[in-house]
């Protein structure tokens, strides 16, 4: 769908409701989260009833922005429904496609409503939801939002602006990915209009961390594993680690970039379990160069950017590291008889 036709269409469905609810990922990154809250704080500016939903345990850093603490629980979800005065008649999904990479409460009271879809993940077939507005070449889900806000006309305050720069930030690098766009840098542009308050959010996401993260970084370091001549480098954290300093998937959000910052890096891997009582095992990935992450995650049923991308591997961490490295052997060997195949006119 384009996306002026998807924003047409979803202005229909927002139109028609009344009560709105909003969710993204699990363990929802500064993306995820600083969408959902700017568009609940729109639509309540534009009339609407809305709300966004997610593990209050699970937010991280970005859980300071005003408007976190109105999140309705995952686990209160159902019960939500009485205290609000009614069901919900629209579902909203940023940065996300599936309900399989949601809260598993959310699918229980969202399936069957009208979904609209916001994201910007290649990955997305377009088949989630009744109206897509997906653009893979957005840096964030957050820029989408911003895009499809002025284009509703809904007025923006401090508030839905610095939870809009979140999530653009966190998905850019800081506006250092190649995502990055003029577009991108005028949507940055424009927030900053109303007040953004840039050297306090960025001390906050990036110039503080509590000990239970610092704790975590130490950990991942002393399992930092590099191979392949310093091409691929992987760093592991088990459910006891976790436990040790009794941190959550929050804490160890940018634990990726310790195999990433390996001098000649081109692929870096970070495994890790949750504290939970499943024997998945999960990895985000990045990947410099002509690398792919997603035709790694892919193997997986996982998802997400070129140089961005995770799955989970349903499996203990051994087998799971197993089956990966393979992975990455298979993508390595694979471009190595590329580029020694003998070109046609040659022969």
């Amino acid at each position: 769908m384009e996306l002026k036709a998807g924003y047409a269409a979803a202005a229909k469905l927002i139109a028609d409701a009344k009560r709105v609810l909003v969710s993204g990922h699990l363990s929802p990154d500064g993306d995820s989260l600083g969408s959902m809250i700017a568009l609940v704080r729109l639509l309540r500016a534009a009339g609407k009833e809305a709300w966004a939903t997610a593990d209050p345990n699970a937010l991280g850093k970005p859980g300071f922005l005003e408007g976190a603490s109105d999140i309705i629980p995952v686990r209160k979800l159902k019960a939500a429904r009485r205290r609000i005065g009614g069901a919900f008649d629209l579902f909203i999904a940023v940065d996300c496609s599936s309900f399989s990479r949601m809260p598993p409460e959310v699918e229980t009271v969202a399936k069957g409503l009208k979904c609209i879809c916001i994201d910007h993940h290649v990955t997305n077939d377009g088949s989630f939801g009744d109206v897509q507005i997906v653009d893979p070449a957005a840096s964030s889900a957050g820029e989408i939002v911003w895009r499809f806000a002025k284009w509703m006309e809904w007025k923006f305050d401090r508030a839905s602006a610095e939870a809009i720069w979140v999530a653009m930030i966190t998905d850019s690098g800081r506006f250092a990915y190649d995502s990055t766009s003029p577009r991108t840098l005028r949507a940055a542009g424009d927030l900053l209009k109303y007040g953004v308050r840039t050297a306090f959010i960025n001390d906050v996401i990036y110039g503080t961390f509590p000990r239970k993260a610092i704790e975590l970084k130490r950990i991942a370091w002393r399992s930092l594993h590099i191979w392949k001549n310093r091409k691929v480098a992987e760093v592991t954290l088990t459910r006891d680690d976790f436990r040790s300093v009794r941190g959550t998937k929050a804490d160890a959000e940018d634990i990726v970039e310790i195999p990433r910052s390996v001098a000649k890096n081109e692929i870096a891997l970070f495994f890790y379990q949750i504290p939970d009582r499943t024997r998945e095992t999960r990895c985000s990935i990045r990947t410099r160069g002509e690398w792919d992450a997603t035709v790694l995650a892919a193997k997986f049923s996982g998802g997400g950017h070129r140089k961005a991308a995770g799955c989970t591997i349903k499996a203990s961490m051994g087998t799971a590291k197993r089956q990966m490295r393979a992975a990455v052997k298979e993508l390595l060997k694979s471009a190595c008889r590329k580029t020694m195949r003998i070109p046609e006119n040659l022969v």
